[in-house]
């Protein structure tokens, strides 16, 4: 079957490249500053101009955008356009605090579209695929945003959304979809209900998934191909930035996604002083919008830690996969841990399960993390396999990581399965 083309701008050159990104991006710092009073007073307050911009290094001049920027606008605070131009508002869940709320204009709607359409594309969609969006719809932007790229694209769409696995299962049966895009936590529970069933998940007809809105290690990776025998490739976005296809793997390389650089401008700042590292170093991904207008997002911090890299696939730069964001990161003793890497022991043991959660608590003035991990099918959790098991991973805990860990087997589903993204932490020394 005839592969969809790849647009010019995916194989421009570097210098044509850079040279669209900075005059999108002078529009959009003039735009952010003529019309959001937020934008306005930021730009103000650090005594910077748009037209102080005369090249893209000129952006570090220019104040970050936080979490806390669109929580202390709400609702529509920061906006650059009449709320009644826009024809549809997002919102986090605000399970923290206020929710981070984006509005889209007509065109915004649009270019999520394209850059949507684009990312499956690059995941190996062919044409006539059809493909079942397991991703949660509503304020929530992974429903919609696959569910429009998809169609964009020109594909069949079965919009299911999140929950009532068993009911998911049936449809990817009679259905018989080519793509699913979903949590890669939550593609363990459809695989974990196919074989409940007495389905063998490696005979679905599913020959890709495009897996997101949660860090996944490439241990994840292997294990879901291993386990359901499909590509699985990485998608990034994040409401406040688009939400996704800010960036998504090309499935003939899977070696991390490429940002769609003529949308969207990647910088890598060190995450304590916020100063900029070169492309290649470790720091926190900051992303500035160069099309959006109802929302023109600028310098935003988007806690999650990577490198940028050289193109490989496209011409646009690369990211190395996201396995941990600085607000994931849990302090046990003085020892920095991220979720990610319990989660890179745990899927070397055969005989655990991949559905974990890492439980924090206070023992006096110490901190104690216990892990809470399901002993693997066809395993009881107090038998010696299984015991044996969760002895190696506290040892490799311990050694690989620097901490000492409990850990707490349980039986099949003892862990419960989120609909969305997974609850890998829960902080209990606050309760």
């Amino acid at each position: 079957m005839t592969a969809f083309p790849l647009e010019p701008i995916e194989k421009a050159s570097v210098d044509e490249l850079r040279a669209l990104q900075f005059k999108r991006l002078q529009s959009t710092l003039r735009h952010a500053y003529d019309n959001s009073p937020v934008y306005r007073a930021k730009f103000d307050a650090a005594r910077v101009r748009p037209e102080d911009c005369r090249s893209l290094a000129d952006l570090r001049k220019f104040p970050f955008t936080s979490k806390a920027d669109l929580r202390g606008a709400y609702p529509f605070g920061m906006f650059a356009v009449p709320r009644e131009q826009c024809v549809r508002i997002h919102a986090s869940s605000g399970t923290t605090g206020k929710p981070t709320v984006v509005g889209y204009t007509k065109n915004d709607i649009e270019t999520w579209a394209h850059v949507m359409a684009r990312s499956i594309r690059a995941a190996g969609a062919r044409p006539g695929d059809l493909v079942h969006v397991s991703y949660g719809y509503g304020l929530f932007t992974g429903g919609l945003g696959a569910h429009y790229g998809a169609e964009k694209l020109g594909l069949t769409v079965v919009p299911f959304g999140g929950g009532q696995t068993e009911r998911q299962v049936q449809l990817i049966a009679d259905f018989k979809p080519d793509i699913i895009m979903v949590t890669p936590s939550y593609m363990l529970a459809i695989a974990d209900e196919f074989e409940r069933q007495g389905l063998d998940p490696r005979a679905s007809s599913l020959r890709l998934g495009i897996f997101g809105a949660e860090p996944w290690t490439n241990d994840m990776r292997a294990k879901i191909e291993q386990r359901m025998d499909i590509d699985a490739v990485d998608i990034y976005g994040l409401s406040e930035v688009m939400g996704p296809g800010v960036a998504n793997e090309c499935v003939e390389t899977k070696d991390g996604p490429t940002i769609w650089e003529d949308h969207f401008y990647p910088e890598i700042v060190n995450p304590e002083t916020g100063e900029p590292v070169a492309d290649g170093e470790l720091g926190e991904l900051v992303f500035t919008s160069l099309t959006k207008e109802a929302l023109p997002i600028i310098r935003y911090r988007t806690r999650d830690l990577t490198r940028l890299l050289p193109g490989s696939a496209r011409t646009m730069r690369r990211m190395e996969k996201i396995t941990g964001r600085s607000d994931d990161m849990m302090i046990v003793r003085g020892v920095n841990v991220f979720p990610t890497q319990i989660e890179e022991l745990i899927l070397k043991q055969a005989a655990l399960a991949p559905h974990y959660q890492c439980i924090l608590t206070r023992e006096g003035p110490l901190d104690a993390l216990t892990v809470a991990v399901e002993a693997g099918p066809g395993l009881a959790h107090d038998g010696d396999d299984a015991q044996a098991a969760a002895d190696r991973l506290a040892h490799e805990i311990k050694v690989y990581i620097g901490t000492s860990a409990t850990i707490e087997l349980r039986p099949s589903g003892g862990i419960e399965r989120s609909l969305g993204k997974a609850k890998r932490v829960v902080d209990q020394r606050r309760m």
